[in-house]
């Protein structure tokens, strides 16, 4: 890996307990679970974590702002819904939080389907969906690096608006990482021109190929105006002591999952082309690539839950080095129990990637 390179953890943010496979106590989500792990994060070498979104889950934004005054070098992946926020109100907020944190703020904008109308949003079809995430991101963007902005949109509009307090230039750093994921053409054709990370899930390397050369060609055709589009990779990576102990544990972890008993895995809308992508990966076979476990996504795994990568640290440390040849720069891990993980895959698979 080169230095270049980032790693990310995942911070479930859900009420319900035992996520993923998780330690299933009444605790999971309180201010002092959740800051053990931001505090492990740190502890051992990862950069921060995604914080997952949705309707019916704490609020994101109100959970990094707590882990981000409760540590030092942790950094949040702030998961925020163009509409649950508006662009102005929300540059504003994320503005005060990097400043506050001393610009450890990164945004991932997400566009797939929410309970929208029990937060008082709608919107239409997938066309206007990715529309209103355009302008959402342009606009943020804008109000983060210019003054007394004004901007009229199909739809989201503002008149003379300076959003304060200013961002501080860190380096080449302008303002905060925006992510995004998506795998539609609609997705494809937002992420060419306004994400700074095109995030993937874990498909094997040839679509990942494809897929990347495609956004590279999008983005000279749609004549971008930001810096090259990066990569990045959301996956889950299942390490144990050895390749055997591993896929020794995968393939129970299925069966408990087949049989109903390993908690929560399936928070991802079916019906959206990324999500579907993954579940039809398993009709190419229960392996694909050297390690990337397909089976989960038959029987409730989804996201970043429907593939997992599976191996010693040495196994699964080759397979991201082979992801990071095709550009990646950006891997966000987890596996479960999450504290547990954040150790044993920083103590052991990290230091095989530094």
């Amino acid at each position: 890996m080169t230095r270049s390179s980032e790693f990310l953890w995942y911070i479930p943010n859900d009420v319900k307990a035992g996520h993923r496979g998780d330690v299933a106590t009444h605790n999971h989500n309180s201010l002092e679970t959740l800051t053990a792990q931001a505090r492990a994060l740190e502890d051992y070498g990862w950069k921060g974590a995604l914080i997952g979104t949705g309707w019916g889950r704490p609020d994101t934004f109100t959970i990094a702002a707590a882990l981000a005054a409760r540590t030092t070098t942790f950094e949040p992946l702030i998961a925020v819904r163009p509409g649950y926020w508006r662009p102005a109100n929300f540059a504003s907020a994320a503005a005060t939080l990097d400043q506050l944190s001393a610009g450890r703020v990164r945004v991932n904008i997400v566009s797939g389907q929410d309970d929208l109308a029990a937060y008082g949003d709608d919107e239409g079809d997938q066309t206007q969906r990715y529309a209103r995430t355009k302008e959402f991101m342009r606009l943020i963007r804008r109000l983060w690096t210019e003054e007394n902005v004004t901007f009229a949109g199909q739809h989201f509009h503002v008149t003379g608006s300076t959003v304060a307090p200013r961002l501080d230039v860190r380096g080449d750093r302008r303002h905060p990482k925006i992510y995004f994921g998506g795998a539609s053409q609609a997705a494809e054709r937002v992420s060419a021109t306004e994400a700074d990370v095109q995030l993937f899930w874990g498909e094997p390397l040839d679509g990942l190929r494809e897929r990347i050369d495609r956004l590279k060609t999008l983005s000279r055709g749609l004549d971008r105006d930001l810096p090259p589009l990066e990569f990045g990779l959301r996956i889950t990576t299942l390490v144990r002591e050895t390749r055997e102990s591993a896929w020794t544990d995968a393939e129970a972890r299925v069966a408990a999952m087949a049989e109903a008993k390993s908690g929560s895995w399936n928070d991802h809308r079916a019906g959206a082309v990324g999500q579907q992508r993954l579940l039809d990966l398993s009709k190419r076979g229960d392996v694909l690539d050297d390690n990337l476990y397909t089976a989960p996504g038959r029987f409730g795994g989804g996201g970043a839950g429907t593939t997992w990568l599976v191996g010693s640290a040495q196994d699964v440390a080759g397979s991201l080095r082979k992801y990071q040849d095709l550009g990646i720069t950006h891997f966000i891990l987890s596996d479960t129990p999450y504290l547990q993980e954040i150790k044993r895959q920083g103590d052991q698979l990290l230091t095989l990637l530094r």
